[in-house]
């Protein structure tokens, strides 16, 4: 409404920021917060909502998992004035929506969308959500799962996303193959697997060139990370396909450790065994390898190929 006050981690060159934080707002003519601070660093955003008592919070998976390792938080700052925390960009694993909502009192409406047809599509709502969901379909957008050939999918199945809706681009600048692929008649085809559940909720699977086969066998990177953020020694993940010694692809986890976690070969058996517990034991990471950061796009998402890559 025009009472509200917006505040965006992702900034305006991208989607989801250049929507929520200028577009919308100013749409119904109510106010936003710009700020030129990296918001990679927690303390930055939680200083500006304490500053500047925004309503509603914009921010992405990363940067809500980064704000709840702070120590002081929410101790020492004050989230009062916060009505509404969205977040989209990339799959919100389902520990942290559950930590965030413990930790500062509010439920994190979680959202999926795509440059291509302006952001978001999909959405749970304040009254309804499904923790780890991408929701519903948003009012004036089609939606389909579709297998390879072009045909949907039964409930329940991973297949391709296609969107139908009139907020899509008509190409890519100076990419007339990939605009082929991509803008097909009245359709968008995503590039994202997912599966829509008995209640009509979405759920990611992964990007299709993320997806893990093994043993025959289609894996959702997503699941497997979702499942590591489980364990409270993990502060964010990312897992990839990794060939072992007779070149069988299997997932492997690069693993942020939260501040009072130390890396070792015993931790990572533990984190190996404990996802062998929480789901089926096919899906488990073979290999966990520590860092201190992952590789981003500039838009803030991890970069699964570049780890793909330096993993082989």
């Amino acid at each position: 409404t025009e009472d509200d006050l917006t505040f965006s981690i992702a900034k305006l060159y991208f989607t989801y920021g250049l929507g929520s934080n200028l577009v919308y707002p100013w749409y119904v003519g109510a106010g936003t917060i710009l700020t030129t601070k990296p918001a990679r660093v927690a303390t930055n955003t939680l200083e500006v909502i304490d500053r500047f008592k925004p309503t509603i919070y914009f921010s992405v998976p990363t940067a809500y998992a980064f704000t709840l390792a702070v120590e002081e938080f929410p101790a020492d700052y004050d989230l009062s004035s916060l009505r509404m925390c969205v977040s989209a960009g990339e799959a919100l694993p389902a520990p942290v929506w559950y930590a965030w909502r413990d930790h500062a009192g509010l439920k994190i409406v979680e959202g999926f969308g795509t440059t291509e047809n302006f952001c978001i599509f999909l959405s749970n709502s304040p009254q309804e959500m499904r923790p780890g969901s991408c929701g519903k379909a948003v009012k004036g957008f089609e939606l389909k799962i579709i297998d390879d050939d072009g045909r949907e999918v039964p409930q329940g199945e991973i297949g391709e996303l296609i969107v139908k809706g009139e907020t899509a681009a008509q190409f890519y600048l100076h990419q007339y193959c990939k605009s082929q692929m991509v803008f097909q008649g009245e359709w968008l085809y995503t590039g994202d697997k997912l599966f829509v559940d008995e209640e009509g909720y979405y759920w990611h699977a992964g990007r299709m060139d993320d997806m893990l086969k093994v043993g025959g066998i289609w894996v959702s990177p997503v699941e497997v990370e979702s499942t590591l953020t489980g364990h409270p020694a993990v502060l964010e993940c990312a897992v990839v396909s990794y060939p072992d010694h007779d070149n069988l692809h299997k997932p492997k986890a690069f693993v942020i450790l939260n501040r009072k976690f130390l890396p070792s070969a015993e931790l990572a058996g533990e984190l190996i065994e404990y996802c062998r517990e929480e789901m089926a034991a096919y899906k488990r990471p073979r290999w966990i390898e520590f860092v201190d950061d992952l590789p981003r796009t500039s838009t803030g998402k991890i970069q699964r190929a570049r780890l793909r890559k330096e993993a082989v």
